[in-house]
């Protein structure tokens, strides 16, 4: 062989060590999901603007492809850029879907931190997020994006204030949704003493009956306690992750929504882990909760 001819072979062989990583490297990098940060959606019932953020899956550009969905709520102090910012959401769910753990699925994040924080609807019935989450924003995803909007590609996470929402919209709504996944969760679950002394902010002209019939809809032992068997069947068939740290000062509420599942056989997974209410427990808990929805979007 001609040295000449070695020469170009090597070279040949050198090119393609070199580029074919790099190309490879690309395609993998290309498949990624996409996140927007700031999406707004028009509000009649709350009348404003309303911001979310949302992650679209890898392919979701190049397909005609419906996907399911989670939402996933922030913390109070946050807002709908939480876990994009400090959550690592695109990262995550890439890696997740990448090694083959979770399903492809849209991941929507609202922001409940503008004019009022908060997931519910207040006491007298004049601001009501809740009636916005579930009447404005879950029909405006599903006409949006391509979304299945059937119940089993529904699931619901989130972390402390919206840990809690979690909660409650599983509780309230058990019809809409597959999976529910509180983490940190602020639970709500005291008795009704102990919830009027929480109330700092509570308006003067409310009613002690406006004030009970509130309560009764955050409390998971009084929603529970007064659910027809229908309503209870349904909260059984909801798919439940409730995790939280050992050093978390929301550890005993957690704990207690554990006993009143136990009592009440509801099915549940309850894990305690080491960490407290910070990031690096949420960031390390995200991509369990993405396994775990993906089992009830998935048939084995």
């Amino acid at each position: 062989m001609q040295p000449v001819l070695k020469i170009l072979i090597h070279m040949k062989r050198f090119l393609i060590f070199i580029v074919l990583p790099f190309f490879t490297f690309s395609i993998v990098r290309a498949q990624g999901g996409l996140v927007y940060e700031t999406k707004t959606v028009k509000s009649d019932i709350l009348k404003m603007e309303r911001k979310y953020a949302i992650y679209l899956p890898p392919g979701y550009n190049e397909s005609d492809q419906a996907y399911p969905v989670l939402y996933l709520l922030h913390g109070s102090g946050d807002d709908h850029t939480g876990w994009v910012q400090f959550g690592q959401v695109q990262h995550i769910a890439d890696l997740t879907i990448a090694e083959g753990k979770c399903a492809r699925m849209i991941i929507v994040m609202p922001d409940a931190n503008t004019g009022r924080r908060g997931y519910f609807n207040d006491m007298r019935g004049d601001y009501k997020y809740e009636d916005f989450f579930f009447d404005e924003l879950i029909p405006h995803i599903e006409k949006t994006y391509r979304v299945r909007s059937e119940r089993r590609y529904r699931a619901i996470s989130g972390l402390s204030m919206g840990g809690g929402g979690t909660i409650f919209y599983a509780l309230h709504r058990p019809d809409l949704f597959a999976a529910a996944a509180p983490l940190s969760a602020s639970t709500g679950n005291w008795d009704y003493e102990q919830f009027k002394s929480r109330q700092r902010n509570t308006p003067a002209d409310v009613t002690e009956a406006q004030l009970e019939a509130y309560y009764k809809l955050q409390s998971i032992n009084e929603i529970i306690k007064n659910a027809t068997k229908e309503e209870l069947d349904k909260i059984k068939q909801i798919r439940w992750y409730v995790s939280c740290g050992d050093d978390d000062f929301l550890y005993e509420g957690n704990s207690l929504m554990h006993i009143a599942f136990r009592k009440n056989e509801i099915p549940h997974e309850f894990r305690i882990k080491d960490g407290g209410h910070t990031w690096t427990y949420w960031r390390m808990e995200l991509p369990l909760v993405l396994e775990f929805v993906s089992k009830s979007f998935t048939q084995f």
